[in-house]
């Protein structure tokens, strides 16, 4: 039975002392709950992978507790990890560098990268502090919503799991930002809550990768969430894009229309059981998982969602909506 301990009341040694054995722990961070395991144990990886369902192909990323820590896992510490990580870390960063041999295989989809982060939850840092590097992607069946609550991760992997930390709704509700510095300039894998406009303050120069903007289930996946169907609700999504008046407009009149079909969208006007309105993309990335969520719960023969400006915080979530969606419409 998977033994649940509330984060601020109960102590973190049964959770450190589950991954020292070989278990699985899901825990929070800033954006979305994890699914831990020993990074350097390749038993625990794949119970990782067999949990959650998720092809082996698709890399994970390794949390640690801080920057000295973070080194030791690349096997190279270039110019831009380093400018990265002082300006972003602790944070919704990750860095994609050359991986040391003590790291195996199995945690990089077979690459000769990892995937690195420091997150910036107090949690986090203390379960990291006391078990080392805890290789975790979310704590989710793979390609549904990403979890952004304990009750999420119970729904979804129940008994899977030994310990799940209960701290809470995430604050940011989105993933992190992934950017490869084995190449010049830095290559920016899957947008997240760290936006591009912000590295490339600090960088200058930033590349995106082309499924940042357009899904490819035959790309070559050197991070999560790049090549398979990923954030998927249990209902067919489809997402509306299009002018920003004319998307409110089109929702607004399919939600009077169709009592069946769930509704998501920015500054609708209107709310109900069907209807979720964000006020604004931060709100939009903290609730739109929990929403998705809620809806399938509620039994919605689909879900619409309207589309968001492709720049900044923007850019991932509409990065997310095309992962997740079965159709996309213009209007």
């Amino acid at each position: 039975m998977t033994r649940v301990l509330r984060a601020g009341h109960d102590d973190l040694g049964p959770a450190v002392e589950a991954l020292r054995r070989g278990g699985l722990v899901a825990f929070p961070t800033e954006t979305v709950y994890g699914l831990g395991a020993r990074a350097d144990d390749p038993v625990a990886l794949e119970a990782i992978f067999r949990a959650k369902g998720r092809p082996h192909d698709n890399p994970l990323i390794v949390h640690v507790a801080s920057t000295d820590a973070a080194r030791a896992v690349l096997a190279t510490w270039p110019d831009g990890a380093e400018r990265l990580a002082r300006a972003f870390w602790p944070g919704a960063l990750t860095l994609v560098g050359a991986r040391r041999p003590e790291f195996p295989a199995a945690v990089s989809a077979g690459l000769d990268t990892i995937a690195v982060r420091v997150p910036d939850h107090p949690v986090a840092r203390a379960l990291l502090e006391g078990a080392g590097p805890v290789a975790a992607p979310s704590a989710n069946r793979s390609g549904r919503p990403s979890p952004t609550t304990a009750t999420h991760v119970l729904d979804d992997l129940g008994d899977r799991v030994d310990v799940v930390i209960d701290g809470g709704a995430c604050r940011v509700g989105l993933e992190s930002t992934v950017v490869d510095v084995t190449v010049d300039p830095p290559l920016v894998l899957r947008p997240g809550a760290v936006p591009v406009e912000a590295l490339r303050a600090v960088l200058g120069a930033v590349d995106l990768h082309p499924t940042v903007a357009v899904p490819s289930e035959t790309t070559d996946a050197r991070a999560p969430g790049m090549k398979y169907r990923h954030y998927s609700p249990r209902a067919p999504l489809s997402l509306i894009e299009g002018d920003p008046d004319a998307v409110r407009l089109h929702l607004t009149a399919l939600a009077a229309e169709n009592p069946t079909v769930g509704i998501v969208g920015l500054q609708l006007g209107a709310t109900g059981d069907r209807v979720v309105s964000f006020a604004d993309l931060e709100a939009f990335a903290h609730d739109f998982y929990a929403a998705l969520r809620a809806l399938d719960a509620r039994g919605v023969s689909r879900i619409v969602v309207g589309t968001v400006a492709d720049e900044g915080l923007g850019r991932a979530i509409l990065n997310r909506l095309r992962k997740a969606a079965t159709r996309v419409e213009r209007v």
